[in-house]
Order: C-alpha cells, then sequence, then structure tokens
C-alpha cells in the first residue's frame, strides 16, 4: 500500500496548540516509571527531598500499608515547616476512615476532598477528581495512572504481582503547569488560593530537552480526546494502546478499524480480570469488528491491567489519568501528558512488547458446533489463547474464576448476553412493582419527578446568576 506523505510539521504543531489548549512546554527531563513499588519509592523519595511545598492529588488514597506510609512522610515534612497540601476524590476514597484524614490534618497537612454530596447540587456527583499527581516545589512531578493502595503494591511473600500501572516523572517547566492542574481543582474544592510567588521560586529551570504538553481538562472539555483523536489519525506506522476501561465512543473504534486498514499496526492491550467486570463485558462488545480490520488485541494475564498509555509511531507518547471511556474523557477532571521523544517512545514499546507476553491474544476462529437453527449465527467466534506464565504471578482464587470464565466463553456473546440480561433482569423487577404496587409506584414516581425538577430549577437559577 502506499503511504501518504505525513502532514507538514508546522501545521501539525498548530493542529496540537489548538487541541491540547496550549503549545507544549521545553527544557524538561522525564523518566518513565513503571508499577507501583518503583512509582511509590520515587514519590516518597521526592516528598523526602522537598525544600518548600508538596502538592498530593489522588482520585483513591486508602488507609492501607502504602497509604500509611505517605501519610507520615507527609506529616513529617509538614512538621519540618514545608507547605503540604492533599486531594482527594470524595467518592474514590468513600472507603477511607475518617481517622486517616484526621491524622493527616492534626499533623499540619491541608486536606480537602474533592465532590462530596450536595443537594443543591446533585449532577456535580457525576464529574468526579480522577486525577494522580505529585508535585514538589513547583518543579518536580510524578503524574500517570497509579493511586494510592496496596493492590499497586502486590504481595511478593505470596506471588502476587502489583496492579500493572504507568507514570512519568517530570522535571522542569511542565511541572510547574501540572501545579497550575492542581491549584484549579483545590480551588474548585473550596480551598483557599495560593500564590507560587509567595511559596516557591518564580522561575522553573529547565532540567532537560523534552517538550511536554500537559493536558488537564475538565468537565465538558474534550481535550485529551481531541488530541488522542488527532494523533491516532496521523499515526501511519503504530498505535499500540494499553487501557485500563476501554469502552471509548463508537468513533474512537473507527479510528482503529480505519488505520489498521490503511496498513498501521494497531494493537490494544486491556485487562483480561477487571475490578470492574461490566467495563470489561462492554469492551468485549467491540471486538469482532476491530478484529475484522486488522486490529490486533491481547488480554492482560496479571492480576489488573490499570495502564492508561498510547505510543504511537515510535515518537510520541501519551501517559494519564484518562481512560478511553464517555466519564474521562467528557464527565471528569483529567490529567495526561503528551511527549514528542524517540527515546521514551522506543522504552514504551519494549515495555508493551514485554507485557503481550504475560497475555494472550483474542483470536477468531471457526465455530466447532453447528448452530442450532440453520443459517443463523456466525461461522467464527472469538477465543483468547492461554495467558503466558512466564511472569511467576501466582493468580488469586477470584482471578483463576475469571480466567476460567474467559477460557471457557465465547466473549463477543457472552458480553452480551451479560448486559442484555442485566437490563433484562431490572425491567422485569420494575415491571412486577408496578403491577403489583401500582399506587405506590405512582406516588414514588412522581415525587421523584418532583424532587429532580426542584433540584433541576435550583440548578438553573444558579447557573443564571453565574452568567
Amino acid at each position: 500500500m502506499t503511504r501518504r506523505a505525513a502532514p507538514a510539521e508546522p501545521a501539525l504543531e498548530r493542529a496540537l496548540d489548538r487541541a491540547t489548549g496550549q503549545p507544549a512546554i521545553p527544557g524538561n527531563r522525564v523518566e518513565l516509571l513503571f508499577d507501583g513499588p518503583v512509582n511509590y519509592e520515587v514519590m516518597l523519595a521526592l516528598i523526602a527531598s522537598a525544600e518548600r511545598r508538596i502538592h498530593l492529588e489522588n482520585y483513591i488514597i486508602r488507609d492501607d500499608e502504602i497509604g500509611r506510609r505517605f501519610a507520615e512522610a507527609l506529616i513529617e515534612r509538614a512538621r519540618d515547616g514545608l507547605v503540604v497540601r492533599v486531594l482527594h476524590d470524595w467518592l474514590g476514597s468513600l472507603t477511607t476512615s475518617r481517622g486517616y484524614w484526621r491524622r493527616l490534618r492534626e499533623g499540619g497537612v491541608d486536606v480537602r476532598g474533592f465532590g462530596p454530596p450536595r443537594v443543591t447540587s446533585p449532577l456535580a456527583l457525576v464529574s468526579r477528581d480522577h486525577r494522580k499527581l505529585l508535585v514538589v516545589d513547583g518543579c518536580r512531578a510524578v503524574s500517570g495512572g497509579l493511586c494510592v493502595g496496596d493492590e499497586w503494591l502486590g504481595d511478593p511473600a505470596r506471588q502476587r504481582q502489583p496492579w500493572r500501572d504507568t507514570a512519568l516523572r517530570v522535571e522542569g517547566p511542565a511541572a510547574r503547569l501540572i501545579d497550575h492542574a492542581f491549584a484549579k481543582v483545590w480551588r474548585a474544592s473550596g480551598g483557599a488560593p495560593f500564590e507560587d510567588e509567595l511559596e516557591v521560586d518564580v522561575e522553573v529551570a529547565e532540567a532537560g530537552e523534552t517538550s511536554v504538553r500537559v493536558v488537564a481538562t475538565q468537565p465538558g472539555e474534550e481535550r485529551t480526546w481531541r488530541t488522542i483523536d488527532l494523533l491516532l489519525g496521523v499515526s501511519a506506522e503504530r498505535i499500540w494502546v494499553t487501557e485500563a476501561y476501554l469502552a471509548g465512543p463508537r468513533r474512537l473504534y473507527q479510528v482503529f478499524e480505519d488505520a489498521a486498514r490503511d496498513d498501521v499496526d494497531v494493537r490494544l492491550l486491556v485487562p483480561g480480570a477487571s475490578d470492574i467486570p461490566l467495563v470489561r463485558n462492554l469492551s468485549r462488545t467491540g471486538y469482532k469488528r476491530l478484529l475484522r480490520s486488522g486490529v490486533r488485541i491481547w488480554e492482560w494475564g496479571g492480576p489488573m491491567l490499570h495502564a492508561k498509555t498510547i505510543s504511537l509511531d515510535r515518537r510520541w507518547i501519551r501517559v494519564g489519568s484518562s481512560n478511553l471511556n464517555p466519564s474521562s474523557l467528557i464527565a471528569n477532571w483529567e490529567l495526561d501528558l503528551f511527549v514528542e521523544d524517540h527515546a521514551l517512545a522506543k522504552e514504551l514499546d519494549r515495555r508493551f512488547a514485554e507485557d503481550l507476553t504475560d497475555s494472550g491474544e483474542v483470536v477468531r476462529r471457526e465455530r466447532r458446533l453447528l448452530p442450532a437453527v440453520p443459517g443463523l449465527g456466525r461461522p467464527t467466534a472469538l477465543v483468547v489463547a492461554d495467558h503466558a506464565e512466564a511472569s511467576g504471578h501466582r493468580p488469586s482464587l477470584r482471578e483463576r474464576r475469571h480466567r476460567a470464565f474467559v477460557r471457557a466463553a465465547v466473549i463477543g456473546r457472552a458480553a452480551r448476553s451479560a448486559l442484555l440480561g442485566t437490563a433484562a433482569g431490572s425491567l422485569a423487577v420494575g415491571a412486577v412493582l408496578l403491577i403489583l404496587f401500582p399506587r405506590v409506584a405512582a406516588y414514588a414516581t412522581a415525587a421523584l419527578f418532583v424532587l429532580v425538577s426542584a433540584l433541576l430549577a435550583v440548578q438553573a437559577l444558579r447557573q443564571r446568576r453565574l452568567d
């Protein structure tokens, strides 16, 4: 197939500037970090080396072994006189004990929870602070897909792997932009504004030669999606995607399919056993069309694949908190880093290829059994090749159950059956309640409508005042 000429560089740079909302930030040193044990040690080292200020923001911060290590490190630095602020999502950290946050506050740490439920703003519960970042002194940062919890550490004594995840360590001017992103969510959470010139150096010295695009999306914006869509569209050789919760809009799958038909090497690595099975089932409903177009799909054989990365043409990489689904791409506060660097792309590609050795490829195979009704049913089914055991990971009972299901089932049909069965069951229960208790159901429905209309009216009035 004849290759078309790549877009002119100035035009591509201009398009990226418009998609991200700002130009690339030069002068940074960037390092890829793989999995929790490495990430956490780097983050704790940054906290220990901070001189003036520490900002930690994460969707989930657990009151477990690693969560307590972070708490102790933050409290120690606060007692040393540093400004320490911690921002967590109310819903994501719902199971974290109140005592954990109380210990931080008593230790001198300024703590805020993002987005607790409010009667006056019922729709706000949909938009979550899904970012994961640490910034120290406004010039060094770590950001990616990792929350703070023991599942990202694993359990070596029991041969349990950590959750598979990726982040970037950034030193230089781009770290200050990540810090500014923290400031916006802090203010949105009711935190007092702070001024950089009073807490950190005004200027950030260059630390390397790498340019970084910091894309900090807010609810209603689609800058991450616009940037990904643009880069996928111009990729001519390779699109390698690692995604924890793939349930993107139809046009995302079309981009993958069109690229594969254009002879681009499109590979997707997704979880085999997910902590959210519904999303995994949604991902599987799109497998057949992708495979028919030439996209190759692997399912991870470890405990959980939580990374959100893209590598394009051995040139661009994207690492961040956004999942390829509507919640992340449209509704949440997210943070993603886009880097054009051949060395980093080569390193991420190497890890992607290594991850494939611990995964099973989804393939189309001819059915062994004839359809129950002649003329109905497709001649092929989807199966997952056996996951490689080279990693030495000893699966838990839950993981073994998931794998057994994957190997035994026809993936596409099982996924659709699970989704349709859940919907059918819910409608059936609703119908029974309406038949048995029509008056009660009518009053309850009317009351619900009145409540929702009142809340929406309050929200409309508040929006009118803001406008």
